[in-house]
């Protein structure tokens, strides 16, 4: 069967850059959100927790109950809480959902700072405060959402500008109704890496932890190191002759006499099908030929297990979107090993 192994030495060197970048461990908070982007869960969660990494950064409840023994901390950005918890916080996304909040949950409210996808607006500040009072919840903390952190424009300046006077807003209100002090956060992990002297409470960390971080060549950090390597096994080989065409639709011809075997990764695992559009090869220059079927592909191969990539960031260029989604479409079914 095809399998998945983590580098665990290249994790751990992740975050040790990261770690720098926010001047403590205990500022990273590890967004482990769709399986960890399709790294496993809990597998992440276990090595985060063996490094000292202390928060983390789910989308629903249940992900959260599953890594509750591995954190101290977690915030969930989309889900409405059935049951309280001394570790995990919720997101409140937008004015109207505020009343579904049960009494007493711990809660971040997120702020439009001009992504204009989730939070509430600057001017309806003041109202969600009050409305956070009168359903009688705990407001720990204010954050927000970079849009274009990852590229070469202004929009970083502005947002980050705009957070600003949120936090500034946020202060004074949290005064007048008599909340506690407030945490604040806005770092992905583009915009951690643009920060030249990082001062928040923490940053939320995905990508450049799993060390797939694409940015522009002015941008670029040195030294993140992709932990996820795929795997797949043969399931079968033949001779085929010149000519001789594979797979569906015959796509796959063959110009020379040679070997070609399937191997037990396909469209179904996550395997998409656009690389073989786009002339996927392997990391050792395999090659891969015809149409991915739904549970295996075939490659100009007789070994018995093939290593299918290495680094997300290479074969989305292949499949012409970019790493995340490439991660985060392995199917949670394939085994994953820590080594």
């Amino acid at each position: 069967m095809a399998y998945i192994i983590l580098n665990k030495n290249n994790f751990f060197n992740n975050l040790d850059i990261i770690a720098n970048r926010t001047k403590s461990v205990d500022k990273v908070a590890l967004v482990l959100k769709d399986n960890a982007y399709g790294h496993g869960l809990l597998e992440i969660s276990s090595m985060a927790k063996e490094y000292g990494i202390k928060k983390a950064v789910v989308r629903t409840s249940k992900e959260a109950r599953s890594i509750e023994a591995f954190f101290d901390y977690i915030l969930v950005l989309a889900d409405i809480p059935t049951l309280s918890s001394d570790k995990i916080r919720y997101t409140i996304n937008d004015l109207r959902s505020i009343d579904k909040f049960p009494k007493g949950t711990k809660v971040e409210l997120k702020v439009d700072s001009g992504m204009h996808r989730n939070g509430i607006t600057i001017s309806e500040m003041k109202d969600a405060f009050l409305k956070i009072k009168e359903a009688g919840l705990v407001l720990e903390a204010v954050f927000t959402h970079h849009r274009s952190a990852d590229e070469l424009t202004s929009e970083w300046f502005w947002q980050r500008e705009n957070f600003k006077t949120a936090k500034e807003r946020s202060k004074v209100l949290a005064s007048e109704f008599g909340f506690g002090e407030l945490r604040f956060h806005s770092c992905n992990s583009a915009a951690l890496f643009r920060e030249s002297n990082f001062d928040e409470d923490m940053a939320r960390v995905g990508i450049a932890a799993y060390g797939c971080m694409d940015l522009p060549q002015a941008l670029a950090t040195e030294g993140l190191k992709p932990v996820l390597s795929l795997y797949a096994t043969k399931n079968s080989s033949r001779v085929l002759n010149t000519y001789q065409r594979v797979g569906y639709g015959g796509d796959g011809e063959i110009l020379a006499d040679c070997i070609v075997s399937n191997y037990d990764f396909g469209y179904g695992d996550g395997f998409l099908r656009v690389c073989a559009t786009n002339g996927y090869e392997t990391p050792h220059g395999i090659k891969l030929v015809g149409r991915i079927s739904m549970d295996n592909s075939t490659f100009m191969s007789d070994k018995d297990e093939l290593l299918i990539f290495d680094d997300a960031s290479v074969i989305a260029k292949y499949a012409k979107t970019i790493s995340y989604e490439v991660l985060t479409s392995l199917k949670s079914e394939i085994s994953r090993e820590i080594r």
